[in-house]
């Protein structure tokens, strides 16, 4: 099963419409999405099933439940899918979209590229492609994932830097 997040704060109606596009073009079908507030003129999908919020326990089931996570690149859900150690789909907001402040989330998902278990998609162009890949060929069992205490790097630098100064 594919688990669809935008997050719950904004919509992200690119990506969903490109994934309902997908779906609609190649029959898949077992996807289940998390897609925020539609509001009046936002993008509802009409190949999978969706809900506009999920609440913890229900976004944990469908985490849990999942082969594959498609997402936004935010952070909380990428910090997420390694501590559970699933494959990551990743499409980022663009600021000149208007789908996000800034352009954050291009330069999350640039350095989230180069880590086992994550896949990025730059565009709605690009995410069919990577999705027929994934579906063909899925992605093996994330390896170690994350600690969800933060990375033994980062904690030893923080830890040298706190108790012995070294920056």
């Amino acid at each position: 099963m594919i688990f669809v997040t935008v997050g719950h704060e904004l919509r992200f109606d690119r990506l969903l419409r490109a994934l309902d596009e997908w779906a609609g073009a190649t029959g898949y079908r077992d996807i289940f999405a998390q897609v925020a507030d539609l509001g009046e003129d936002g993008y509802a999908p009409k190949n999978f099933a969706y809900e506009r919020f999920l609440d913890p326990d229900a976004f944990k089931t469908n985490f849990d439940r999942a082969d594959l996570i498609v997402a936004h690149a935010g952070m909380g859900t990428i910090i997420t899918a390694l501590t559970m150690k699933k494959p990551l789909l990743i499409m980022p907001r663009k600021g000149d979209l208007r789908e996000t402040r800034n352009d954050h989330q291009i330069a999350t998902a640039e350095q989230f590229a180069r880590r086992d278990g994550i896949y990025v998609a730059m565009d709605e162009a690009e995410l069919g492609p990577v999705l027929d890949q994934l579906i063909k060929n899925p992605p093996p069992a994330m390896g170690e994932g994350a600690s969800p205490f933060g990375e033994p790097r980062l904690i030893e630098a923080i830890r040298g830097f706190i108790f012995e100064g070294r920056a």
